[in-house]
């Protein structure tokens, strides 16, 4: 369960889980951010640099045209639990942020967005 947990965690990092179902909605994404081990295994998984498990392989598939989009097809959900994964990476793993945003959002246009929502919930940005 904790693996499947993680594909939320990192479709977030990204600013973004897009979901073209909804078999991910009930993971509990907060269990893999406070998992060092399994959030680096997903953060390996959509570098490219590690193995992935289902989960992972169609979060990579899927994430380039969320954050494209905005995450115009994910569920409720899925929107609530981006936001939620991205606001802890960028107070609590910035360096993965980094690293997350400057392979997904080399232009920074999304992750300027998800940074100025962090700041208007208070979250200090560094």
């Amino acid at each position: 369960m904790a693996s499947k947990s993680l594909i939320i965690l990192l479709c977030v990092v990204a600013s973004v889980w897009s979901t073209y179902t909804d078999k991910y909605d009930n993971i509990n994404y907060k269990e893999i951010m406070e998992n060092e081990r399994l959030l680096l295994a997903y953060v390996d998984c959509v570098m490219e640099r590690g193995k992935c498990t289902p989960e992972g392989k169609e979060l990579k598939a899927n994430l380039n045209e969320a954050i494209e989009n905005g995450c115009a097809e994910c569920t409720e959900k899925q929107k609530e639990g981006s936001i939620d994964v991205i606001q802890y990476l960028i107070e609590h793993h910035p360096k993965i942020w980094d690293e997350l945003c400057g392979k997904f959002d080399p232009t920074g246009k999304w992750r300027k967005h998800y940074e100025e929502q962090a700041k208007a919930k208070g979250i200090k940005i560094v």
